[in-house]
């Protein structure tokens, strides 16, 4: 093979891998976002993740912890181990307990890899970069009820869930409807370790750690807001910035007067570098005489719901003042530009003066 098909194999490989994992981290993130209504419960989840072709940094399996949004235990098929993450789990749990998990993880990466291989095969995938996912995540309620979440998921597509109520695996593709049959034969009954997994261990763990980070996770930190709007032609497109609060939970809308505007983009809920987190909500409106928006934003750390209003006419002026501000600016620059271009001027023609001076005065001694 010449060294130019060697180049496009290899860029083709990259170009692929890296699909497949946007895919699988755009996943990981909706995955994250999933927190629910507003409420006091607390959620622990976990990801593991395994891929067909190992290399360029990662690991052929993985097992990623997050307790609501703090990120607390990893396990890597590159160390073999597993362990704390956050820093107040450090120390909070024995030795032996991170060497169980680490002992029971290890299974969980051979059972993967067998796995992967069926799973590649009933796609008749047998190459290329392939990965396999399950979330499976517990969720303890402010009421003390819980609830269990189990989903597998092959090259970013949903392949089967877990029906908690019955232990079985319930097949999303046509290509899952063998591998559900092969687990949820008597002599096997998957869905039934799932399931005592979710409703003892799970929630058992989540408590442990829920009291280890209790005064991280339940601290309360008051939203931040900041409207703003932008004309396009007759539609007026609203911004409502929310930031710097915590806990990661809040529902944000836009509103007209009484009722809810409804054509409106959100983004995702994202982190900021302190722990805080915000989020963006715009809506597409034309105003009318009468109409009131405002953006209303109902948190945690709150006693009551905010109510930020938009001003169109401060809005306006902002806008002109800012306008008037560049203006002003422009002419001071150029201002000062020309004042320089004087000074380097004059300073060139009192040189040019003294010289034909001096020269001048050279001839007549000479002479």
């Amino acid at each position: 093979m010449g060294i130019v098909s060697l180049l496009l194999s290899y860029f083709m490989l990259l170009r692929h891998i890296r699909r497949r994992m946007q895919k699988m981290i755009f996943l990981t993130l909706i995955l994250l976002a999933v927190s629910g209504v507003y409420s006091d419960s607390h959620t622990l989840r976990y990801y593991y993740t395994g891929v067909s072709a190992p290399g360029y940094g990662i690991p052929e399996f993985s097992i990623v912890g997050y307790l609501d949004d703090q990120y607390v235990e990893l396990y890597s098929s590159d160390t073999g181990r597993t362990g704390p993450v956050a820093s107040w789990m450090q120390g909070k749990e024995s030795a032996e307990h991170w060497e169980r998990e680490s002992r029971i993880d290890r299974e969980n990466e051979a059972v993967f890899k067998r796995e992967l291989l069926l799973w590649n095969k009933r796609f008749n995938n047998t190459n290329g970069f392939h990965v396999a996912q399950v979330m499976s995540s517990c969720e303890l309620r402010d009421d003390g009820s819980t609830k269990g979440f189990e989903e597998f998921r092959y090259d970013g597509e949903k392949l089967m869930d877990l029906d908690v109520q019955t232990g079985s695996l319930m097949p999303i593709m046509n290509e899952a409807q063998i591998i559900a049959q092969r687990w949820n034969r008597p002599d096997v009954r998957r869905g039934d370790i799932y399931k005592v997994y979710l409703e003892n261990k799970c929630i058992d763990l989540l408590k442990r750690f829920l009291e280890h980070g209790r005064e991280v996770l339940e601290r309360r930190v008051r939203p931040q807001v900041k409207v703003s709007g932008q004309e396009k032609g007759d539609i007026m497109m609203l911004h409502c910035q929310v930031y710097g609060f915590h806990p990661r939970p809040v529902d944000v809308k836009w509103m007209n007067g009484e009722d809810e505007v409804h054509s409106y983009e959100t983004t995702l809920v994202l982190p900021n570098p302190d722990g805080t987190y915000q989020i963006r909500v715009s809506a597409e409106v034309t105003p009318k005489d009468g109409d009131s928006y405002s953006c209303y934003v109902d948190h945690r750390s709150l006693e009551k719901p905010l109510d930020v209003k938009w001003e169109p006419a401060q809005n306006a002026l902002l806008a002109g003042i800012t306008s008037a501000g560049v203006v002003v600016l422009i002419i001071i620059v150029l201002a000062g530009a020309g004042f320089i271009l004087y000074k380097k001027n004059k300073r060139r023609y009192i040189a040019a003066s003294a010289s034909d001076a001096s020269s001048d005065s050279n001839t007549a001694v000479t002479a």
